[in-house]
């Protein structure tokens, strides 16, 4: 790629300590391949049972080389995280949770001296919160982050393959890039949409394959049958995968040229 172009690797959610440790061992060959300037990782699940995340968790990330961790829904099931989102510019949590909840809905960064936004919204089909509606958000926070960069990218956790379709196309051509995230499972549907914003109904995730979504599959199999609550376990057993995408961007223009879908098989422990 010349010069004027920027290459974003973005990583879908990785799921408590192994998909950490997985994720951080193969940081630094994925960012000699794709000679990356820029890491974006969903850290909503990097918790020790695979829920929320510590300012440690993020602040190893960022030290390995992540510009910003992007989260979902499960980012308040740890309380002691909360002050450290009013803190900080590296952890984000969805902008269309109310105003006065800890934390920003997006992150402005430099590379190579150009402004880089990222903003994060949650869906509401199928999920638990009543929340504000993405759609007027993410116009509304455009109207701002549009003053101050043309390279802006949105991390959409929701559950509907419908509803990030219908947002990533009410966006299309207003941001550089949107993908998905929160159902950890990679889709195969990478494009350019028609007015040139890279797109993926959902990044995938970081964790162990043998696994229903990182967890232990008996657990979920018995919620499902019995429909009583329980608490999930992560599997730290190899076979691992990590799951993102790498974007090349005109930075000049900001807009999206190429989008690769990438998975990498780890078949060693941690």
């Amino acid at each position: 790629m010349q010069n004027n172009y920027l290459k974003f690797m973005f990583i879908g959610d990785i799921i408590a300590q192994s998909g950490l440790d997985v994720f951080l061992k193969h940081l630094p060959q994925l960012k000699d391949k794709y000679s990356l300037d820029s890491v974006i990782v969903n850290g909503e699940n990097t918790g020790k049972n695979g829920k929320s995340t510590t300012d440690k968790i993020v602040n190893r990330l960022v030290a390995a080389g992540v510009d910003v961790v992007t989260s979902g829904n499960h980012i308040w099931e740890n309380k002691e995280i909360y002050g450290f989102l009013n803190n900080t510019d590296k952890l984000i949590r969805p902008a269309n949770f109310p105003a006065d909840c800890p934390g920003h809905g997006y992150a402005l960064y430099h590379i190579n001296g150009k402004p880089v936004a990222i903003m994060n919204l949650q869906g509401r089909g199928f999920m638990r919160e009543t929340i504000d509606c993405p759609f007027r958000k993410a116009e509304s926070l455009l109207t701002f982050l549009k003053t101050k960069t043309n390279i802006i990218f949105v991390d959409f956790h929701a559950e509907a393959t419908a509803e990030k379709q219908a947002l990533a196309n009410f966006l299309d051509g207003k941001v550089t890039g949107f993908f998905g995230t929160h159902t950890h499972v990679q889709t195969a549907d990478e494009k350019i949409l028609p007015n040139g914003t890279a797109y993926i109904t959902d990044l995938g995730f970081c964790g162990a394959i043998d696994s229903i979504i990182g967890m232990e599959k008996e657990i979920i199999i018995n919620k499902f049958i019995t429909q009583l609550p329980a608490k999930f376990k992560p599997v730290s057993i190899p076979p691992f995968e990590i799951d993102g995408i790498v974007v090349y961007v005109d930075s000049f223009s900001g807009i999206a040229k190429s989008i690769e879908r990438i998975k990498i098989i780890d078949n060693e422990p941690v």
